[in-house]
Formats: C-alpha cells, structure tokens, sequence
C-alpha cells in the first residue's frame, strides 16, 4: 500500500487550472428528474435545491472509462494509480433561483487538497468549487469533497456504532432505493460507476452488500424532505456528509429537526437501527 511520501510524489507538479462550462439548462433534464423521484416538475420554473446536478455534465467516451466505470482521465482527476474515488460530501449555496431554459455558466477550481495517513490507508482529499452563474448573476456555489486511494477498491469500514443520533426525527419519512432508481439515476447524472447498477461488481470486485445508493442521490432527497416539511421556506445553503455506504433496498429513514428559531434545520439519512448513513443541515433565508 502506497504511503504519503509515494502520494507526494506522484501528485507533484499536479495544478489543474479552473475550467468553465456552459448550459441551456433545458428543461427535458428537470422533468426528467421528476420522474425519477416521482416528485413535482416545478412550474415557475426555478430548479429545487441540488436538481443542478442532471446539468453540466461530462459524457466522457465509453472508451476513455476506467474498469469501474469512472473516467481514466479528466481535468480535476489526480494522477494516482488504480485510482478510486469515493464522495465524501459538500456544501451548497443557493444564492438566488436557477431557472429552467435560460443559459448557465459554471466555472470548476480546485481549491484544496490534502494527503492524509488514516486507519483505511493513504488518502486524497480533493475539493472543488462550482460557481454557476445565469444573466451575470451568481446562482450557486456548490463545493465537494471527493476522497481518492491507490490501489484495489476498498469499502469504507464501517463508523463506529455509537448511541442515539443526535438528530430528532420531528420529520421521518421512509426511503428505499431500489435497482430501478439506482440504475435510472446513474443514467440522469451520466455517473457510470458499477458500483450503482452492477451488482456482481459491486459485490464481487468492490466488496459491497448490494448495489450503493449514490450519495448525491441521499442529498437531493434529504433537500426534498427540507421542500415538502418546511414548504415557502427557502434554502438558503446545505452541508451534507456521507457516512457509511447505503445499500439497494435498505429501510432507510430521512429525517429533520428544525431549531426553534426556524433558522436551520438538522438532517440525517438514518438505517432502521437508528443509525446514519449520511448526515446535513440547511439554512433558511
């Protein structure tokens, strides 16, 4: 196993310089979405909260895929071998309505990285930073963190069990990805890895109990509790945190705590046994 010196090494002189991209926001990807979430296509025509993530996306060639399915190559992609990557969460600013079919910029940085020594092995952490701006106006500011290792994929071992979350579950609804949903999400959001549609991969090569809900997936349906249990607030910023990989067909539960203030919000992706899966808060305007 490749130790920090190695990772240093092999990352010197790595400095992707920022990229920007442009879209129509069309709005066949919004209604698209709906259907997959068996949620409501937004009549004025203002995206909810983390629906940008069916646009600006990056169609590499089939031939240019890894064996997992995620691109060999790309602009933020740092040079590791037998790179793996895992999504590790992010934060979310919505600084005013992204609309559907009027043309979006996004403009990509990275504007951190760090090699860690963990219990796991070596690690990268990459953050990016998305600003989407629509008529010169900033939109969104969308930072992820994403975690990379070298060498054979690794499932995440498992948190430490530990007593009651900390988040009440004044809102719980229940939540279950099936292979339908997993296989229909990966086709929305052009994310080919196996891992979400692939069972004999996902459990063979990558070592999982099923297929894994994408984490985005957990994000846009915790920001959809947020719509339906708070309705005529507006998210004003989201942070998420991805915890222990969530699998096909698992009893889940989304739940909220809003303080009393009704300022913010707690929320948490919890398993029948109470515990998380993936954790967040929002902030209301």
């Amino acid at each position: 196993m490749a130790d920090r010196e190695q990772f240093l090494r092999w990352l010197q002189g790595w400095d992707p310089q920022p990229a920007t991209s442009e879209d129509p926001i069309d709005p066949r990807s919004a209604q698209a979405l709906a259907s997959v979430l068996d949620a409501p296509f937004p009549e004025d025509g203002r995206l909810p909260p983390l629906w940008h993530w069916v646009y600006f996306l990056d169609w590499a060639p089939t031939a240019a895929l890894g064996e997992d399915g995620h691109p060999a190559t790309g602009v933020f992609l740092p040079p590791l071998p037998d790179r793996t990557r895992m999504f590790g969460g992010g934060r979310v600013e919505l600084h005013g309505p992204l609309r559907v079919g009027e043309p979006a910029r996004r403009r990509s940085a990275v504007v951190h990285q760090e090699v860690k020594q963990g219990a796991t092995g070596t690690l990268l952490f990459v953050t990016v930073r998305h600003e989407i701006e629509q008529h010169g106006r900033l939109a969104i500011t969308d930072e992820q963190d994403v975690m990379y290792r070298s060498g054979a994929p690794s499932v995440p071992r498992p948190a430490p069990r530990s007593g009651p979350p900390t988040v009440e579950r004044t809102w719980d609804e229940p939540f279950r990805a099936g292979p339908l949903l997993l296989f229909r999400f990966s086709a929305l959001t052009a994310n080919a890895h196996r891992i979400h549609y692939d069972h004999p991969y996902a459990t063979g090569v990558e070592g999982y109990g099923n297929l894994v809900v994408h984490g985005p997936l957990l994000a846009v349906a915790l920001a959809g509790l947020v719509s339906r249990r708070a309705p005529g607030r507006r998210i004003a910023s989201m942070r998420y945190r991805f915890i222990r990989p969530a699998l096909s067909g698992e009893a889940l539960h989304l739940v909220g705590h809003p303080d009393p203030a009704g300022t913010q919000a707690a929320l948490a992706v919890l398993a029948d046994d109470g515990q998380p899966r993936a954790t967040g808060a929002v902030s209301f305007a």
